[in-house]
């Protein structure tokens, strides 16, 4: 069982930044950020796999960064100009033996909802 907690969400104005945070019992597993905006499928964000290796959805690219901290366990998203569309809860996932940006993961956060106003 790996357990996961979000947070670092709010409102910000187009433009804006945040960054998540997501604190894990451990990050030697591969994880992911996902987001889910209402009356929307959860959609894959970014990954990082134990090998480093990195995805981004294409509506994120150039924009979001993913990394982790192993030494304090968390992983993170910084998040640079925002858009209203990026409004959605945000959530990190991990599992050992899937990585990318689809749902198979296995273990799951709360979610932290980002806002973004124009």
């Amino acid at each position: 069982q790996v357990h996961l907690v979000e947070s670092g969400g709010g409102s910000v104005q187009a433009g804006g930044s945040l960054r998540l945070s997501c604190v894990a019992s451990h990050t030697r597993y591969c994880m992911g950020w996902f987001r889910q905006a209402p009356g929307k499928e959860r959609e894959g964000v970014a990954s990082l796999g134990s090998d480093g290796n990195l995805n981004y959805a294409d509506s994120v690219k150039g924009r979001f960064t993913i990394s982790k901290d192993n030494a304090k366990n968390t992983l993170y998203l910084q998040m640079n100009s925002l858009k209203p569309e990026d409004t959605a809860t945000y959530y990190c996932a991990t599992d050992w033996n899937y990585c990318g940006l689809g749902p198979g993961y296995r273990f799951w956060g709360q979610g932290t909802q980002v806002t973004v106003s124009s």
